[in-house]
């Protein structure tokens, strides 16, 4: 069975997104050790599961000779992972190995979960998060705290009806700042 993954980077107050939507918190806080370990994430392989507003970021960004030249092995897995983006209004998608799901989340999400095949990676995404975490689908959190305090924003949990437990499972710090909190769920 695959695993479901959550990483997120998020803020020291909590937030992986700021006000409208903004994560330009977040360009300050790489350096190599942490493209490093990104690159490490991604060469695992896998599938990636997006939400619309998450897909259209990342693909108006991984695909481009910008993108290509600042972070090349990291855009090349990126580009080359297979993708799966959930949208009730997107009629189509344009990135690299990307397919549109309009189906029901939790149906989708369990059959992924029961074919063969690595594992399933949630980037960003919070709507998604929170429907998939109430369910229980989700197997580990990966969140990567950022030094950074934006006051107002938007968890990746919002909506959440119940509480959700959690064990540490594993820590790392990074010459950075930036702290990788590894959860996964008790129940």
């Amino acid at each position: 069975m695959r695993r479901l993954v959550v990483f997120n980077n998020v803020t020291l107050d909590g937030y992986f997104a700021g006000k409208d939507g903004d994560i330009s918190w977040f360009k300050g806080n790489v350096d190599p050790e942490f493209t490093a370990f990104a690159l490490d994430n991604a060469i695992s392989g896998g599938v990636l599961l997006f939400g619309r507003i998450t897909y259209e970021l990342m693909a108006s960004y991984w695909p481009t000779p910008d993108a290509i030249k600042k972070d090349p092995l990291v855009a090349e897995r990126m580009n080359n992972l297979s993708k799966v983006v959930f949208s009730r209004t997107r009629d189509s998608t344009s990135w690299n190995n990307s397919q549109l799901a309009k189906g029901d989340l939790i149906g989708e999400v369990q059959k992924m979960k029961k074919e063969p095949g690595k594992h399933i990676a949630i980037l960003g995404s919070g709507s998604i998060v929170s429907q998939l975490a109430t369910e229980g689908l989700i197997d580990e959190y990966q969140i990567m705290i950022n030094p950074v305090v934006l006051g107002k924003g938007r968890t990746m949990f919002d909506g959440i009806p119940k509480k959700l437990t959690l064990k540490l499972t594993k820590t790392r710090a990074f010459g950075n700042g930036n702290i990788l909190l590894c959860y996964a769920p008790t129940t």
